[in-house]
């Protein structure tokens, strides 16, 4: 690869964009998921019913790692296919691999994908490193050695 960059680097707001749309797909797959579940726990709620309260932290915590793997290979899956995301795709962005400019191969785009499922677990503060890198790369970019650019 050049020393020059010759690609347009994404914008933070398209970024921004495609996160909330793939957080919103990621929500839809997993209460498809767990529907019955969900809505079982939805009608034992009654006004401030600290059981049921109770029974969904419960429900949460014994589901979050299936979440987890579900935006994990959501990710992975649509990067090493396509480059793109639901939400890349829909504003336009895409992500490759810094060196050869070539969408990730799969184990790029799951060693993208986990950190930055980490990044969230964290406060998001992998995500600010976008804001103060010259090529606009979170944790999880940088140390998978990809970035994003309009497509």
């Amino acid at each position: 690869m050049s020393n020059s960059f010759s690609l347009q680097i994404a914008s933070m707001p398209k970024r921004m964009m495609a996160f909330v749309i793939d957080d919103i797909v990621v929500s839809i797959f997993f209460v498809v998921i767990f529907y019955d579940q969900i809505m079982m726990l939805m009608s034992e709620i009654s006004v401030v019913d600290q059981s049921a309260a109770e029974a969904m932290n419960v429900f949460v915590q014994q589901n979050i790692l299936v979440f987890f793997a579900i935006k994990t290979l959501y990710h992975a899956v649509l990067v090493w296919q396509s480059g793109m995301t639901l939400g890349k795709y829909a504003v336009k962005i895409k992500v490759i691999d810094y060196q050869t400019e070539h969408i990730p191969s799969f184990v790029k785009a799951l060693l993208r994908a986990l950190l930055r499922v980490f990044s969230e677990l964290f406060f998001y503060v992998g995500f600010m490193l976008a804001f103060f890198t010259p090529l606009r790369q979170a944790f999880h970019d940088k140390f998978s050695n990809c970035v994003v650019i309009d497509a």
